[in-house]
């Protein structure tokens, strides 16, 4: 059992924030330590695991690439005209310049290297620093099979191709291997920030799902969404996606998983003997967490849930199992989602995965392991060629479907929540979800 729900807090009517939340100017800077750390110690190795001497990455304000995006420092919330970064490695100096072909230094660990009044053309200042390396491949982030590293439009690649000497030409390649590996490695100072912000997220929830939120009857699900997006606000924090609550109750039929995701009905009275669920995520320190958990409406003689959508629950633990079991380094998505989904439904259960990197961004760049709507496999322009590297983190999406006679339906367990895989295997964050929330929590101390 995680430990935001544990005893003391299924008993508390109001569940407090555990985490101490940054002001913006130490947030700051943790972001430029983490990225100093990161450009100088995780870096240099990828590039070489990559087999790229140079990396060029080219945006413009407000059209920023994806993976360039990450490399800003705190106090730049965009690009700058037109930014140009080269990263060039000399594996047998063991040294990386980090050289930004811009009026300006970006941050403090990529220097600028252009002097506009000696030389006023960026695309000649770049060709020059191009030439004295004299690169082996020089990687640009265009990519096919993953969105994340396609990041160059095609006037600055058109741009830098015409500038570029013929001889280097045929050393232009796709960066699109290093461009991932730098978005999905995770650093062990970022994955302690993980666990808080997934403990943040956890406790949101929780305050959400209880008493202090929903009073059964009158409380609508769309008062709920909207209480978990303002709690964000105030606790000045961002979400990267509007969250979502949804019902699952006797009176209604299983619907398709799109359901889950759009079509819902607004404004739905939430009932006791309902059971909840929550698509909720948050940003913070450049880091995406998303999480989807239950609760369940106690009806007025009831004091814990009912044993039926107790096991049901197990069921989705169980999912979660044979997932994470399956996660092995080196396979591809594709392997670990047909093993997983093998191994449950040999087990008796009725499974669907569509676990996704998670990390810089929510829907991140890695390992795709299934999608909703592809439980065949994914293609290859999804990832689905992608290896599973070790220090990176995922979205242990899925959902396992479940008769329930006593409501004469099935119901769907929709489960998620972050997970990390290192090299000694898989680790949820922060916990999951092993018990319901109840609204109202019992008070243990009132007798019949």
């Amino acid at each position: 059992m995680r430990k935001t729900i544990n005893l003391v807090l299924l008993l508390l009517p109001f569940i407090a924030i555990s985490q101490q939340i940054l002001p913006e100017v130490e947030r700051a800077r943790v972001v430029d330590e983490i990225l100093d750390e990161r450009f100088n110690n995780v870096l240099p190795k990828l590039m070489d695991d990559a087999g790229l001497d140079m990396w060029v990455l080219i945006s413009r304000e407000y059209n920023e690439d994806p993976v360039l995006r990450t490399m800003l420092p705190a106090t730049w919330l965009n690009a700058r005209r037109r930014t140009i970064i080269l990263f060039y490695r000399d594996k047998e100096k063991n040294t990386i310049d980090k050289l930004a072909v811009a009026r300006y230094n970006i941050g403090k660990s990529i220097i600028s290297a252009w002097d506009k009044e000696k030389e006023p053309n960026q695309w000649k200042r770049l060709m020059e620093l191009i030439s004295e390396r004299n690169p082996e491949k020089i990687g640009l982030n265009f990519s096919k099979d993953h969105n994340i590293a396609d990041g160059l439009d095609k006037t600055d690649y058109d741009e830098f191709m015409a500038n570029l000497p013929k001889k280097y030409h045929s050393k232009v390649v796709s960066a699109e291997q290093l461009a991932v590996r730098w978005i999905e490695t995770r650093t062990p100072r970022e994955m302690t920030i993980f666990n808080q912000l997934t403990d943040i997220t956890h406790d949101i929830i929780a305050e959400a799902f209880s008493e202090k939120v929903i009073t059964p009857g009158i409380t609508t699900t769309t008062e709920v969404e909207w209480w978990m997006r303002q709690k964000v606000t105030d606790l000045g924090l961002e979400t990267w996606f509007h969250p979502t609550v949804d019902v699952q109750r006797t009176s209604e039929e299983l619907v398709g998983h799109l359901y889950s995701f759009s079509g819902r009905p607004d404004d739905e009275v939430i009932q006791r003997g309902d059971l909840l669920h929550c698509d909720f995520g948050i940003t913070y320190l450049r880091l995406n967490t998303d999480c989807q958990e239950l609760a369940y409406v106690l009806k007025p003689e009831e004091t814990e849930a009912p044993s039926f959508l107790v096991n049901a629950l197990y069921d989705g633990n169980r999912v979660q199992d044979f997932l994470t079991q399956n996660m092995v380094k080196g396979k591809v998505g594709n392997e670990i989602l047909a093993k997983a989904l093998k191994d449950a439904k040999a087990s008796g259960l009725q499974p669907s995965i569509y676990t996704h990197p998670l990390g810089m961004y929510g829907h991140s760049a890695g390992t795709t392991i299934g999608m909703w709507d592809s439980q065949g496999g994914v293609m290859k322009d999804d990832g689905e060629n992608y290896p599973l590297n070790p220090n990176t983190a995922y979205a242990i999406e899925l959902n396992a479907t479940v008769n329930i006679p006593e409501w004469n339906r099935d119901i769907r367990i929709m489960l998620e929540e972050p997970g990390f895989f290192g090299e000694d295997g898989f680790r949820y964050i922060n916990g999951r979800q092993t018990e319901l929330l109840l609204i109202p929590r019992p008070k243990s101390h009132l007798g019949n």
